[in-house]
């Protein structure tokens, strides 16, 4: 079951969060905050493709030095952002989440017909780190999935410019999965 509730933040007390984990013990919860002008910022396509953009190519080696500038923008931007980052890059990464962009690895010699779940994912990583051209060919040409390059850190981009946006620790979980396998029909034989 899928409720909405509107409430207005000053309404927001331990009481209705009480009722509200007693209701739906079991369910997830989703906040969208809307500001007063009655819309929060989104972060459109383009949007996420210049937060990528920020990732500083010359710095090659020091990984923190190449989010760096993204996360520094990413955290002057809206939270609301920051989530919306989060869910754009689970989509594309789950996009690439296919047999077809798998096969490369799958025949190279050396792997002997094993995928690493976890290297792919790095891989598919390192292609949306490349921008939106790089990511655009490889979706739409499995064969240039790159087998020798990894971008693991972005996977901890958003929860980085969080960190420095609230001072706390992200608990950033995206509306898909991302992880190697989990889009079932990119598996489909």
């Amino acid at each position: 079951m899928t409720a909405v509730l509107k409430i207005n933040i000053q309404e927001l007390d331990a009481r209705f969060i009480e009722k509200m984990k007693a209701e739906h013990a079991t369910s997830d919860l989703e906040i969208h905050v809307v500001d007063a002008a009655g819309e929060s910022p989104r972060l459109d396509e383009a949007g996420f493709w210049n937060v990528i953009s920020k990732l500083d190519w010359d710095k090659v080696g020091d990984d923190a030095a190449v989010l760096e500038p993204a996360v520094e923008y990413l955290s002057k931007q809206p939270l609301s952002q920051v989530y919306q980052f989060v869910d754009q890059l689970a989509e594309k990464l789950h996009r690439l989440d296919t047999k077809a962009h798998a096969q490369v690895f799958l025949d190279d010699e050396e792997a002997e017909g094993y995928l690493s779940p976890d290297d792919f994912l790095y891989a598919r990583c390192a292609v949306v780190a490349s921008g939106e051209a790089a990511f655009k060919t490889v979706l739409a040409d499995p064969a240039k999935m790159p087998t020798e390059l990894t971008f693991e850190p972005l996977l901890h981009l958003a929860n980085a410019a969080y960190r420095r946006k609230t001072g706390k620790e992200a608990i950033l979980k995206p509306a898909i999965s991302y992880e190697t396998y989990s889009n079932l029909n990119g598996w489909k034989s």
